[in-house]
């Protein structure tokens, strides 16, 4: 049987998580502005190993340095926190870093950051001065997720349709992609960095060829709900989070549904997704206040037969991990339909819908 850590249970709502980079350790932001850091383990049980208290609204999202010696948080209270994962101390704040309340966060360097706000302000910042060295507003509406490459561009996903490139050494917009009809709200770059994948709020992948930022390249319906998060597993496996509380596997170009990792209580929507560090587990965060663990190994050696016409059968298929033997797991999973090119997206009137 595959062996999953258990569930961490809180006391409230978890709306963002983030694995460290090189430990077992998970830190886990709550609705009610609380950042937990938990070391996790199969074989012993997990422990809480710091608690911060300093955010008074919803933390939204996190993020640790490279080094994995930093933890960085930021809020709808608009503040932005940094603290030393070792000794739990904080170590910088800017409490008004944003007019609006902050969205997104990704790190542009071992002392730079950047962040994304309800409308549409992207901001990057200087940790040692803790000051903006680029503000600028491109976009309409918020700021869902970041890119970064080489410490040198950030493209940004926006909740008003459009994917936008920003360049941070001229801080200026470099290029932005037409108007899509849905929201755009998570991102994942896959296939040897060659391919931007985008998830959107009426259940579509939309697919970039990297640096090819004014329209898609492909498009694949996932027949599924609103796509809330999605976690690159390999070059070719995403795991996809939606808001009927379904973690799928999806196999990209070519593109198929493999089947349901895993699924949280009461169809709650995924809030946000992990990989950890040994890229064992998927850790995923809904509204049942638990964050799950998933073990994604038998992904790693998935392969699509494109000779065989995919069915629609896997988005109902739900085969958990850690609860069947290997040699079974991938047997009762279906392939779902093919992906294609037709751009004539629905519109989705999917809101933010973050509490205090």
């Amino acid at each position: 049987v595959l062996d999953c850590p258990k569930d961490l249970t809180f006391e409230d709502l978890v709306t963002t998580i983030q694995c460290h980079p090189s430990k077992n350790l998970v830190a886990s932001g709550l609705i009610n502005g609380d950042v937990f850091i938990h070391s996790f383990s199969c074989e012993a049980e997990n422990a809480e190993v710091h608690q911060f208290v300093h955010h008074r609204k919803t933390c939204r999202a996190l993020r640790f340095s490279d080094d994995g010696r930093r933890l960085f948080s930021v809020s709808k209270d608009k503040s932005l926190y940094c603290v030393d994962v070792e000794t739990g101390r904080l170590k910088k704040k800017i409490k008004n870093a944003h007019e609006s309340p902050i969205y997104s966060l990704a790190l542009t360097g071992d002392t730079f950051l950047a962040t994304g706000d309800d409308d549409g302000v992207l901001k990057v910042w200087d940790m040692r001065t803790k000051a903006a060295t680029m503000e600028l507003k491109e976009c309409e509406d918020f700021i869902s997720d970041m890119v970064v490459e080489d410490n040198k561009k950030i493209i940004a996903s926006s909740g008003e349709g459009t994917l936008t490139c920003f360049n941070i050494r001229q801080k200026k917009m470099e290029s932005q992609s037409e108007l899509f009809d849905s929201e755009l709200l998570c991102l994942a770059r896959m296939k040897g960095g060659r391919k931007l994948v985008c998830g959107t709020s009426e259940g579509v992948l939309n697919v970039f060829n990297w640096g090819q930022w004014g329209n898609i390249s492909d498009r694949f319906p996932c027949g599924v709900d609103q796509i809330d998060s999605v976690v690159a597993v390999t070059d070719d496996v995403l795991c996809v989070g939606t808001s009927d509380g379904n973690i799928r596997a999806v196999h990209v170009l070519p593109n198929r549904v493999l089947g349901i990792v895993g699924q949280h209580e009461e169809g709650f929507p995924i809030e946000d997704m992990s990989l950890t560090s040994d890229q064992a587990y998927v850790a995923s965060c809904s509204h049942d206040r638990r964050v799950k663990f998933w073990n994604v190994d038998e992904l790693k050696t998935q392969t699509v037969d494109t000779s065989k016409k995919g069915t629609k059968q896997a988005k109902r298929r739900l085969v958990k991990f850690g609860k069947v033997k290997k040699n079974d797991f991938f047997s009762g999973l279906v392939e779902d339909n093919n992906g294609d090119d037709d751009k004539d997206n629905d519109k989705s009137d999917e809101d933010d819908s973050d509490s205090d």
